[in-house]
């Protein structure tokens, strides 16, 4: 008893340190780099108020609202810096930590009844708290930290109903819906929940469909996903009208080269010695549970949990559109690291055997956090601001084309206390129904105009008489083929300066004889 009250005292004092520092890890990582496309538009969307999120989004985004409106609220609460902003993802997956190693003992129970489960508990909480790739999402304005969160609750559900269905308690309402209401959320925060969802139901029926169901377990379960079933329901018609517009203009390209490190970097950390090691505790972890149906259960759900809805989304890549982002898939990292974490369920020499690959596998990720904390960013949104802004002046605009350039560079701009007037073209997002327009990159909020169109907005009067046009591009090559618009607001000016760093693509037009006044630049951003 006494050495299991010591045991007890060392895991917690283990398990505040690692807390500690996967917190050090988010927090260093999320707080100095500016907000890039992606994030902008979560921004963006939450900003705009209840009525915006819940009838204009609908008609430009394949996302369901759900995400931006628990933005909204994160807002309400904490403000809408950038600091703010990304705080809600840290807090997120820093609040997954404690499920992790829940669902870790549960590992343990399952594959050896009785047990404290407190080695498993903190190996789980080690590898979920290191792993490079979920950190990184962790910083993230998206629904991904919101995702790791709850597949990381649907584990420890699925885990747990598994559990008590194998001891004969049959499926037990408390414990179905914490799983039903991480399914529900997983539909409603991205619109690839629909491959976890198919990964959960399967996960489910390895783990409670056997012989001897009582009848108000089969209750429980139809009527439980009938409900989830009908509370999707508007976010799936969503997708139906929002997919094939993605699907026939996306200028995504899925490719299989070097797909095997992409896959390692995000379930584990790249390396050989690092997959070696995982490749030893999944066989210890695998060799544990299928000692019993129960155990070879929970394998069995954890394994389609962490590879169906990725092997889903490159099959839709394959065949349909490429859907397969790396990023999106990040939750099913937990569940790969849950099943590492039951190698070290073994006793005596294969337990410390998994320990040592343990010892192997931490150490290289948190090398690697070392080194990318904070890492470059996305889109450097604050340097093109640093090139920009000894340039610009009073009376000077930047012009946005595609207007979702306008998003991330308006933040920028007042995380560094700057003015400068930017305007979308065609219009601010979203550019709904704009005739003779075409949708580039398969959404319906931004658009491309034919040369007639953007030669009636060049030619305006208050554009003409604008002294230096800065038009900011993002990604020409998709939405200003040819520097069509390029072309167009550069008739009769002088170019005066070009910046380009990734996708930002910033160019300077001088209308002839504007005079420069003599008052004192913007200063340039420290």
């Amino acid at each position: 008893m006494r050495r299991l009250a010591a045991a007890g005292v060392a895991a917690t004092i283990a398990a505040l340190a690692i807390v500690a520092g996967a917190a050090w890890f988010r927090i260093a990582g999320g707080i100095v780099h500016p907000l890039w496309l992606d994030e902008a538009y979560s921004a963006y969307a939450a900003a705009h108020g209840w009525t915006f999120l819940w009838t204009v989004v609908p008609r430009y985004e394949t996302h369901p609202p759900f995400y931006y409106s628990l933005v909204r609220l994160w807002t309400l609460g904490f403000g809408d810096s950038m600091v703010a902003l990304r705080a809600l993802g840290i807090a997120a997956t820093l609040a997954s930590l404690p499920i992790a190693a829940l669902a870790g003992r549960e590992i343990a129970r399952i594959a050896r009844p009785g047990a404290a489960g407190i080695g498993a508990a903190v190996a789980a909480l080690l590898l979920c708290a290191m792993a490079p790739f979920p950190l990184a999402m962790a910083q993230q304005v998206r629904p991904y930290p919101v995702m790791i969160l709850v597949y990381t609750a649907a584990c420890l559900a699925l885990l747990r109903i598994g559990r008590e269905a194998a001891a004969g308690g049959g499926i037990r309402g408390r414990s179905l819906a914490p799983y039903l209401a991480a399914l529900a959320l997983m539909l409603w925060l991205h619109n690839l929940g629909l491959l976890y969802a198919v990964a959960m139901t399967a996960a489910l029926a390895v783990v409670v469909l056997r012989r001897g169901l009582a009848r108000g377990d089969w209750l429980r379960l139809i009527g439980g996903h009938a409900i989830v079933g009908l509370l999707y329901l508007p976010a799936f018609l969503i997708l139906v009208d929002q997919a094939p517009t993605w699907v026939q203009s996306t200028w995504l390209r899925f490719t299989t080269h070097g797909l095997q490190w992409r896959l390692a970097a995000m379930y584990l950390v790249p390396g050989r010695p690092a997959v070696a090691a995982a490749a030893l505790l999944a066989v210890l972890a695998l060799w544990r549970l299928g000692r019993s149906d129960a155990g070879r259960r929970a394998a069995a759900a954890l394994i389609l949990l962490a590879g169906l809805p990725v092997a889903l989304s490159i099959l839709l890549s394959m065949q349909i559109a490429p859907v397969f982002i790396p990023r999106t898939m990040a939750a099913t990292a937990v569940p790969f690291l849950l099943l590492l974490a039951a190698g070290v369920v073994g006793v005596g020499a294969l337990r410390w055997l998994a320990w040592a690959a343990i010892a192997m596998i931490v150490p290289e990720m948190i090398s690697v956090n070392w080194r990318t904390t904070p890492g470059p960013p996305e889109q450097d949104w604050y340097g093109a601001l640093r090139w920009l802004a000894p340039r610009f002046r009073p009376g000077d605009i930047v012009v946005a084309y595609p207007n979702e350039g306008a998003l991330p560079f308006a933040y920028a701009v007042r995380d560094r206390g700057l003015t400068m007037p930017v305007q979308p073209v065609p219009t601010a997002v979203p550019s709904i129904g704009i005739p003779g327009g075409w949708y580039p990159t398969g959404s319906r909020g931004v658009v491309s105009l034919p040369r007639p169109q953007l030669r009636a907005l060049a030619g305006t009067p208050a554009m003409r008489a604008v002294p230096t046009i800065w038009l900011l591009r993002l990604g020409p090559w998709a939405y200003d083929k040819g520097d069509v618009f390029l072309d167009e607001l550069g008739r009769g000016r002088a170019p005066v300066g070009h910046y380009l760093h990734g996708p930002i693509d910033i160019v300077g037009l001088r209308r002839p004889g504007a005079a420069l006044p003599r008052s004192t630049p913007v200063a340039p951003p420290q």
